[in-house]
């Protein structure tokens, strides 16, 4: 690995004039800003204060209580988890040595495709939020793909392509649903839940989205202004399978398709939006008394990453290692048609200006050290690394990490997960290698797939996340892909981007440049050309199993 600071390719290159980012007031020089930065995710929330240096003054966290009534359903319930984002605010504060009066201002950043629908007048709730990796809809989406309607569809759509050689037609020629969009969820919730059909036939059903729903929270506090703003932003509502990128709007043909009323969805805003408002004073107790905070910024967390990652110009690309991989490339000012398997999404929207990327999405990755744990193949994931390079290789053992089946570019969601290759003398050390190094196949499917995608050869991918910590996977990363892996001394990306945008909005950095100064490298991990060969062999032999565990179920 390279030295400390040190700077992979293009690292320091200024932003390109396709680089659209917001523009802040010129800042007042303030003598003092906290910024208060939640983020939400799939297993944890989170809350930091951050000064206009980025210094963390103040942080807490609490865990996601992930419901699984039945296999395949994973819920939140939105009461409890509402308790836990106020309470780490709270405690956040605290820890700062701060009064929530000296807050300059609140950001945001939460998972993507998470949904609930309620009676936002009456608080009564049709369903606990419905979380991304839910599996309830598996069957209806497996129905939709292969059905007549679909094929039909996919097929006008190229022979539109064919006639006018717009991407948007492209894109709808491979259009299919997939669990991880809200599109089939939603759909199964009305097919399925007698209360919410009743609610949407009396007018008294809306869906929110995660983030459009702590902003209905924050701003009516205790349900004192109930008629605030019905938004969503651009990030969070780009990924749900109801949006349509090319036209920046909720898509007309999806709602025909299904039979689905735009009327129900928030309205979507942009990302220099002005008009989140202000934190309800009653949102959070007495101590907020009199307060008026202004929410800066909201955004789905992996434009926060790729923010935080400092990934604004057109070919960066960032890699999230969370409880899932997601890598964005991003694509320019132009919608890119993905036909892979990828898709292509709004990456983040200044005013009418739109800057794209294209994501692959590879959804067990943290999940498989979590589980692998669970087994007590070992006690401290921290500890994986060193148990990895105990052995020289997995000794011809292979996982495959398909809890939630393959996505692109083997786009098998029917795929299983499983050891092949263990024999007597399988130790161990050689099946966690065997899991770390199988997490990293997919990662290179996924580069593989953008760089066909997009007809680029990269240089050099940022990481974020916790997984990202793992020396192993990032040495591993880098030697398989040929490419410089850069990671951050600070892993919270997603905070980050969330306290970058929000101070750009309000005008406590004027723009990027201002930014550039806050970013600090950990470690870049190059390639050694010497391992190449034989990791790109097993690599290969990893491909050839897939087929043993496909179509599975």
């Amino acid at each position: 690995a390279a030295p400390e600071g040190s700077a992979a390719p293009g690292a320091s290159e200024a932003p390109s004039e396709d680089a659209e980012t917001p523009q802040g007031d010129t800042p007042e020089t303030p003598s003092t800003v906290f910024i208060a930065a939640l983020d939400v995710g799939t297993t944890c929330v989170r809350c930091f204060i951050l000064d206009e240096q980025c210094a963390v003054r103040g942080s807490a966290v609490d865990a996601v209580e992930l419901l699984n009534p039945q296999p395949g359903f994973f819920e939140i319930e939105p009461e409890g988890l509402w308790v836990k984002i106020v309470s780490v605010i709270n405690k956040a504060v605290q820890d700062a040595g701060l009064k929530p009066s000296e807050i300059t201002c609140l950001t945001i950043s939460t998972q993507r495709c998470t949904f609930l629908t309620w009676d936002h007048r009456t608080g009564e709730y049709y369903h606990n939020f419905i979380t991304w990796k839910d599996l309830r809809a598996d069957e209806l989406v497996d129905q939709w793909n292969s059905s007549w309607t679909k094929r039909s569809m996919n097929g006008f759509s190229y022979a539109l392509f064919l006639v006018t050689r717009q991407s948007r037609f492209l894109a709808g020629s491979v259009l299919k649903l997939m669990n991880g969009q809200v599109t089939p969820r939603l759909l199964y919730e009305i097919m399925n839940n007698k209360r919410l059909r009743q609610a949407l036939s009396k007018k008294k059903a809306r869906l929110e989205l995660l983030d459009s729903w702590i902003l209905h929270k924050l701003r009516t506090g205790k349900g004192n202004d109930l008629d605030v703003e019905h938004i969503t932003d651009v990030t969070s509502s780009t990924a749900t399978g109801l949006y349509d990128p090319f036209t920046l709007s909720w898509s007309p043909l999806i709602s025909w398709l299904f039979g689905l009323d735009t009327k129900i969805l928030p309205r979507v805003v942009d990302n220099s939006y002005k008009g989140f408002g202000h934190v309800h004073h009653s949102a959070f107790g007495p101590d907020w008394a009199d307060t008026s905070i202004p929410i800066a910024a909201s955004l789905s967390d992996q434009t926060a990453a790729m923010w935080g990652s400092q990934c604004f110009r057109k070919n960066d690309v960032k890699v999230t290692m969370g409880t899932g991989a997601f890598l964005n490339l991003v694509t320019g000012r132009k919608c890119h048609a993905a036909i892979s398997g990828l898709y292509p999404l709004v990456a983040w929207q200044v005013k009418t200006k739109a800057m794209y990327c294209i994501e692959g999405a590879s959804h067990d990755f943290g999940t498989v050290v979590t589980w692998a744990q669970s087994c007590d193949l070992f006690q401290n994931p921290a500890d994986t690394a060193a148990i990895a390079t105990s052995v020289p290789d997995p000794n011809d053992v292979f996982f495959m990490p398909a809890f939630s089946g393959l996505g692109p570019p083997v786009n098998d969601y029917r795929s299983a997960s499983g050891f092949i290759g263990l024999t007597p003398s399988t130790t161990k050390a050689h099946m966690v290698r065997a899991l770390l190094e199988s997490i990293v196949f997919r990662l290179v499917q996924l580069i593989a797939a953008a760089e066909q995608e997009t007809s680029q050869k990269l240089e050099m991918i940022r990481v974020d996340g916790g997984v990202s910590r793992n020396d192993f996977v990032c040495q591993f990363l880098a030697d398989l892909s040929q490419l410089w892996v850069e990671r951050a001394e600070n892993s919270e990306s997603s905070i980050m981007g969330a306290t970058y945008m929000a101070g750009i909005n309000q005008g406590i950095w004027h723009d990027v440049e201002d930014l550039k100064c806050f970013r600090k490298v950990d470690r870049v991990f190059k390639p050694r050309p010497k391992v190449y060969d034989t990791i790109s062999a097993r690599m290969d032999k990893w491909s050839r199993a897939i087929a043993r565990f496909s179509d599975w179920y």
